[in-house]
């Protein structure tokens, strides 16, 4: 059953600093303090401020799912809330893709308040963590005792709420500030800094990427999913990576780097565009695989919304539910953003040429537009397609173009 106001309080920790990491998350019903939905996960290595980010999102996430539209966020992390507020600047690079994340998700509520509490207000959501983190490494749960109702209601002592969304107002502003600043991922100049301008930026300092979805398979034509299984480019798909190797040779004769998902219908793409670029190695990366759909590998759309209509219904909802033996989009999000930052560190003021999948490349577009999940299910990309972002030191993102097929033979 739906509910319309829920209070959130998040939390996440790390054994190290960076070190073994995880979060918690609970949403009550703010009468009654009942709880509605609790959430937590390791996350492995990490910094405390990435796990209450995390932490923060799924709680967000799981008020969504309720179909909540006003939300009290309550945790003990100063920076998160500051930053969440506006009132912070978003420093470290590997921060602001969550931030972005989170505003994206605030802009779902009809409001949204965020409050700091002391830690021992916040002990549900502490526990739910360091439970995870616990069972991650195989231990019993060192994690305090939760007591009934959490110790999580509101006293006159504790900070007023914030409000930081709201139809129309101040605090919608902030939060899309916030994540236009969060949805940049450079490790160089924070963006929040930079001004705003018009004017081009100099191209030759831009990491330029060219993300290319592999060619055609029998299995794009039969519109199956495919996901991990190793399925071969058709006849048409090797005609279709040999005009895009012409294409992306035209576009940048100097290339610094191939990469590929280690897929075959990838790295045959990929072979042909190193051919045409002179004859590059092909580097294959594990993070830009497809998306893990489980069950579904193999059959096609039609087929599984008739065997598994539920579970279909609730991965097109959140980004949070895989298939049923699969990968969520959340998941696969995570190994996008590790490859980015890899590849920007890698690769800076560089092109490099990157051929992967729908799932992958969606999502990559997804954060360099700061757009929200809808925009994965709006998004068509062919096979073959290529698409171009180019990245600044400053933290400017340029999206050139995305599902390029004029290339492609015709049909």
């Amino acid at each position: 059953m739906a509910v319309r106001a829920v209070v959130i309080e998040a939390d996440g920790g790390s054994r190290g600093n960076p070190g073994p990491a995880g979060f918690g998350a609970v949403v009550r019903d703010p009468a009654s303090g009942e709880v509605l939905a609790e959430r937590a996960e390791a996350i492995g290595t990490a910094t405390n401020n990435v796990a209450e980010y995390r932490g923060l999102i799924a709680g967000l996430e799981a008020a969504a799912e309720l179909g909540a539209v006003e939300v009290d966020a309550r945790m003990d992390s100063k920076l998160v809330v500051e930053q969440m507020c506006g009132r912070w600047q978003i420093k470290h690079p590997g921060l602001r893709p969550l931030a972005a994340r989170a505003a994206a998700l605030v802009d779902r509520f009809d409001s949204v308040r965020f409050s700091w509490i002391p830690r021992e207000r916040n002990r549900h959501a502490d526990a739910l963590a360091n439970a995870a983190m616990d069972a991650a490494a195989g231990k019993p749960s060192r994690a305090a005792a939760v007591p009934a109702g959490g110790g999580a209601s509101r006293s006159p002592g504790d900070e007023p709420s914030r409000s930081v969304a709201g139809v129309d107002s101040p605090g919608r502003a902030q939060a899309r500030e916030v994540a236009a600043r969060a949805a940049t991922r450079s490790a160089g100049t924070d963006p929040a800094t930079a001004k705003a301008s018009w004017e081009p930026r100099p191209s030759f300092t831009a990491t330029r990427l060219i993300l290319v979805r592999h060619g055609e398979t029998e299995w794009t034509v039969q519109h199956r999913y495919a996901g991990r299984a190793d399925v071969p480019l058709s006849e048409s798909g090797q005609a279709q990576a040999r005009a895009t190797a012409t294409r992306v040779a035209a576009l940048a004769p100097s290339v610094a780097a191939v990469l590929s998902s280690p897929l075959s219908r990838c790295t045959a793409t990929a072979e042909a565009i190193a051919g045409a670029l002179g004859g590059l190695p092909v580097r294959r990366q594990d993070d830009w695989v497809e998306c893990d759909f489980g069950d579904w590998d193999g059959h096609t759309f039609a087929e599984v919304r008739d065997r598994w209509p539920g579970e279909l219904d609730a991965w097109l909802a959140s980004t949070r539910v895989a298939p049923p033996g699969g990968e969520s989009f959340t998941e696969v999000g995570q190994r996008v953003d590790r490859a980015m930052v890899a590849l920007r560190e890698a690769y800076p003021g560089e092109t490099v040429v990157v051929v992967s999948h729908v799932s992958p490349i969606k999502l990559a577009l997804r954060d360099a537009l700061a757009a929200g999940d809808a925009i994965l299910h709006r998004l068509y990309l062919d096979a073959a397609g290529i698409s171009v972002l180019d990245m600044w030191p400053d933290g400017g993102v340029a999206v050139r173009s995305v599902n390029d097929t004029a290339h492609l033979p015709t049909r």
